[in-house]
């Protein structure tokens, strides 16, 4: 039998010995643009507390490109295109397969996330990513028209209908032909399934797929909310409000002709802009409860970090993902890039308070927020909500009333399902 040199020996005679091996790591990260001190950070952080490198791999802006691209990669289960993925909310279920269960690995984490969050991101009981940001649909404001109308900010539709009714018509009366008491999305694209949803969450009516996996859209309350939505257009809203995405809303508002606007956190920075008309006169409220009984529901939106399956390293790449998720980094994300952070600890940090004190608006926004019906739907979650947006669409253009339309829907999304959602 051979015998082995003492280690102290062999250093000796033959030199150090051989370092433990490192691997390069991929990470979606654009390094081109924006995100690049972000990135680099990572990078430096990570290098310096593992043995490996760490590569990025720059992404398409639009969210459906960046989403064919992962699949062709998981496709052809490419264990070297990428190992940290960043992906949308809403592809937790779709993608459920394609990535590494992290239950054992980062369940300790669960309590410095808001809960909502975090159970998007569980599919079937196994934790398949953490949030790297969150987002949330919310409710903007003209703080200076609702002092000069001496009206109080809405905690319901119903308040919100009858404030922006009084303030059109004063806004209107005055010279502003133009004014609208509120804007939304309302275009048939994703967007209007994340406001029709919060509008029949609000009353209570759900979330058209509950997180078993059964539908649940046809109910009293769910119709309700479209013929709500639907009484705005035309009145409270413009007709062209049927072609809105978030910026034809924004545009409408930030140049000082709404009241209210339905959008997301990234506007608010927008409409503090120097050349903004409406600078230093918006505030934010939760999404309206429907009726005194109902709740204040945001949509859920935002990005999580998950591990490809196919990696060829995956404990690395836990590793990786925990940094990403570390209070530190989350800071770092929001200080550069004004990304709203997803741990909840964050909020309370002194120096993100002083650069943004609008974030403890939105905090409360974030807790509440409410998951669309992907990750029980999984891959068939883009027809679910083709048929949620066009649901919407037809009622807020009157081709349907609440009721037909939520009968309608229910057929359609079983129909989607069959014996079970793949």
């Amino acid at each position: 039998m051979k015998k082995r040199l003492p280690t102290a020996l062999a250093v000796l005679l033959f030199g150090a010995l051989p370092a433990a091996h490192a691997d390069t790591l991929k990470m979606a990260c654009n390094v081109s643009g924006a995100m690049k001190p972000f990135c680099e950070h990572i990078k430096q952080r990570f290098e310096k507390e593992t043995p490996h490198k760490l590569e990025f791999v720059e992404m398409p802006a639009a969210s459906d490109e960046k989403l064919a691209l992962y699949q062709q990669i998981f496709a052809a289960k490419d264990g070297s295109a990428v190992d940290v993925l960043s992906i949308d909310v809403i592809w937790v279920g779709l993608l459920d397969k394609h990535m590494l269960d992290l239950t054992d690995k980062v369940k300790d984490l669960e309590p410095a996330f808001f809960p909502n969050n975090w159970k998007n991101n569980i599919v079937n009981g196994r934790i398949k990513a953490v949030p790297g940001q969150v987002d949330a649909g919310m409710m903007y404001y003209r703080k200076d028209l609702l002092a000069k109308y001496k009206e109080q900010p809405p905690r319901t539709w119903e308040d919100l209908t009858r404030i922006a009714r009084t303030v059109q018509e004063g806004e209107r009366a005055a010279g502003n032909k133009n004014f609208w008491g509120f804007v939304f999305q309302g275009k048939a694209y994703e967007g209007l399934s994340c406001d029709v949803l919060e509008w029949v969450a609000s009353y209570n009516g759900g979330s058209f797929v509950d997180p078993a996996g059964n539908v649940t859209i046809n109910n009293p309350r769910a119709a309700k909310a479209l013929n709500t939505a639907a009484s705005w257009v035309g009145t409270i809203a413009p007709k062209g409000v049927m072609g809105y995405q978030e910026e034809e809303s924004r545009a409408v508002f930030q140049n000082g002709d709404a009241l209210f606007m339905r959008n997301w956190p990234y506007a608010y920075l927008l409409t503090q802009d120097a050349t903004s008309p409406v600078k230093g006169k918006v505030g934010v409220l939760p999404i309206p409860k429907g009726g005194e009984d109902g709740l204040h529901a945001a949509t859920l939106g935002g990005w999580q970090w998950g591990v490809s399956t196919y990696s060829k390293n995956p404990d690395a790449a836990v590793k990786l993902v925990r940094i990403l998720s570390e209070a530190d980094t989350q800071k770092r994300a929001f200080m550069l890039l004004g990304i709203p952070p997803a741990r909840v600890d964050t909020y309370q940090d002194a120096e993100v308070q002083a650069r943004a004190p609008y974030l403890a608006e939105f905090k409360d926004v974030f807790a509440n927020a409410v998951p669309r019906p992907s990750t029980p739907t999984r891959s068939q979650f883009p027809k679910v909500s083709k048929a949620m947006f066009n649901a919407g669409y037809d009622v807020l253009s009157g081709r349907a009333t609440g009721e037909v339309a939520v009968a309608d829907l229910e057929d359609k999304l079983k129909r989607i399902k069959g014996r079970e959602w793949k």
